[in-house]
């Protein structure tokens, strides 16, 4: 009781452009001295400045019509306002690390509410009979701080903080003093502010006065649930209905695969295996006939090993964040962990990297292992961080919080250079000092001609008919993905993704292996990168969908904030195919050298 309670600032934000804003780039009232909260490497990048405030509450001490500061508006600052009110934009609050939250009532449900994170800078409108449109501020806020109270003590915790913001235009008598009380809102009268029926306008010497209310609500919640009203979902079944989509897709390839590996399979090895006389072994027909150059090493095959290194970082790094993300390590309380976990762990992955890399370079006969290692090192990151720094500059020119500080750039690339780079490189020594994998089949001096192929089986076509399915068994998911992530609500239904994740490897795996059987058949056995593509263009259909999501659910306005998204999706989209791509191609590379060591060869 009588606690003091800091209330923190955190950035404006708004869905229209992307670009956040810290909360004092406005004309608001501020403390004696703005103090920065010590951030997180995932809350520098999501553009999070969180800075003390002039609210100071007293715990369970309601308080009616405290005036915060007054302002006089001038030309630029009068603009500014403006400004962010044609954006839409919203300033964010924090107490005792909760989020400060509008509860909205929705209209198609009586007893449902959803929680607005964080409350309109202001609102646009006409007086009665105008249809001039003026702009007015939200300068009285009526803040509601829940508790729950422990029935042994009279220590209470906060569960809740949410707010009511008012448009008011407040009046008082005489001259202004730090002393004057107003007519409009007044704690010795009773009178407190519940509407905005004369609002506060934004224009050139206007005054301004910031007032606030707090009141205190006695919850039943308990604070190790407190997080459970923002993170509540309303459309669990959309995600079941996901989930049950994408297993059906599952069940349809998995049906395949199963008849192509325990009938096709079974009787062609058993028929190649019973040839008796030399006539009919000279009759070879199917996948058998090409068994000499099956194992050939591909075209720019250093490539391949580079991004098959690159496919395996991400894959572990993917899963490990799940894993923790599942079993509650990485909650949306903890602000910026899920981006600052990504980060490590993919630096930490690059072990794994290295290794891989090392282990098919060495038998594609490879020599140069600090080649492939630089390379692996090097080709993913570079191009995403060419990407970053561009996208960087924009938000800088922008002026907006959301740009990375150079000192936060320089951890990137101390991370990048200095633990990133060396762990691949150990990586890709041990893995190059094991022996390497045997081939199951003598590969042939001279390479067979490969037959003319069917249009079905044409490579562009085939790779693109691959990457439906993979990208159909997640679509519904990213679309609560991008969601979270461009209209900024949270995103907590980590269970649910982990699903979604582990049917994605089983469909990258069971569409390759099914059109790598056919290719082989057919008589051709470039099978390496045609494998990897397989899955991989399902990254094209993600972009594409990204494209289709900005013009049909976000209302972004400023050509700056376009150029965000794409270059963004752009990044996500290649980090994609390549954890598409790695996981196609590991399941054609194990199910060909199988079928392969299966037949007796002369």
């Amino acid at each position: 009781m009588g606690d003091s309670l800091m209330v923190k600032v955190n950035k404006l934000t708004s869905i229209k452009t992307q670009l956040p804003y810290t909360y004092y780039s406005l004309p608001y009232c501020k403390p004696k001295e703005i103090v920065d909260s010590a951030e997180n490497l995932g809350e520098v990048l999501r553009g999070d400045r969180i800075e003390n405030s002039p609210y100071v509450f007293k715990m369970r001490e309601p308080q009616m019509c405290n005036v915060v500061c007054r302002h006089i508006l001038n030309e630029k600052t009068a603009k500014e306002f403006k400004e962010k009110i044609d954006d839409e934009y919203r300033v964010n609050m924090i107490l005792d690390n909760l989020p400060l939250v509008v509860p909205i009532r929705r209209l198609d449900q009586e007893s449902s509410i959803v929680y607005q994170h964080g409350f309109h800078v202001g609102l646009k409108g006409q007086y009665a009979g105008t249809k001039e449109e003026k702009y007015f501020i939200h300068n009285h806020l009526t803040f509601t701080v829940k508790f729950h109270k422990d029935q042994q003590t009279d220590v209470a915790r906060i569960v809740g903080f949410e707010v009511r913001p008012f448009s008011v235009k407040h009046e008082y008598e005489g001259e202004w003093s730090e002393t004057t009380r107003l007519t409009t809102c007044d704690p010795h009268a009773k009178r407190s502010v519940t509407t905005s029926d004369s609002p506060q306008e934004v224009e050139d010497k206007k005054e301004i006065i910031f007032t606030y209310d707090v009141e205190f609500q006695e919850s039943s919640v308990k604070w190790a649930y407190r997080w459970d009203t923002y993170l509540l979902t309303a459309d669990d079944q959309i995600h079941w209905f996901s989930i049950v989509n994408s297993l059906m897709i599952v069940l349809f390839l998995s049906g395949m695969v199963a008849m192509i590996m325990l009938r096709t399979l079974y009787r062609d090895i058993s028929k190649y295996n019973q040839l008796e006389t030399q006539e009919e072994a000279q009759e070879e027909t199917g996948w058998k006939l090409v068994h000499g150059d099956v194992f050939r090493p591909p075209t720019n095959s250093d490539l391949l090993c580079v991004y098959v290194g690159t496919g395996v970082q991400f894959f572990g790094m993917i899963l490990v964040t799940m894993i923790f993300a599942v079993l509650g390590f990485l909650s949306p309380s903890n602000r910026g962990g899920f981006m600052t976990a990504l980060l490590l762990l993919w630096v930490f992955m690059g072990l794994f990297a290295g290794y891989s890399s090392a282990r098919l370079y060495k038998m594609f006969k490879g020599t140069e292992w600090k080649k492939i290692a630089l390379r692996t090192a090097f080709i993913f990151p570079a191009i995403a961080f060419s990407i970053f720094f561009f996208l960087n500059a924009l938000i800088w020119g922008q002026k907006s919080s959301g740009a990375v500080p150079f000192g936060t750039m320089f951890a990137l690339v101390v991370l990048w250079f200095g633990i990133s780079v060396p762990l691949v490189f150990v990586g890709a020594y041990v893995g190059f000092r094991k022996p390497p994998l045997e081939d199951p089949v003598k590969t042939n001096k001279i390479p067979r001609q490969i037959p003319e192929q069917a249009w079905y089986m044409n490579p562009i076509f085939s790779i693109l008919i691959g990457g439906i399915l993979p990208f159909g068994a997640v679509f519904i998911e990213l679309f609560f993905i991008l969601t979270s992530i461009w209209l900024q609500q949270f995103y907590y239904i980590f269970g649910f993704l982990f699903i979604v994740f582990a049917i994605l490897i089983v469909t990258c795996a069971e569409i390759t292996i099914v059109l790598c059987y056919f290719q082989l058949c057919s008589e051709d056995y470039l099978w390496w990168w045609r494998s990897y593509l397989t899955s991989g263009s399902s990254a094209l259909y993600l972009f594409l969908y990204a494209a289709f999501y900005f013009f049909t659910k976000l209302e972004i306005t400023k050509p700056v904030s376009g150029v965000l998204y794409f270059g963004y999706m752009l990044i996500a989209s290649y980090a994609f195919f390549v954890l598409t791509g790695t996981m196609g191609f590991y399941a054609c590379f194990w199910f060909t050298r199988l079928i392969y060591s299966s037949v007796k060869i002369d």
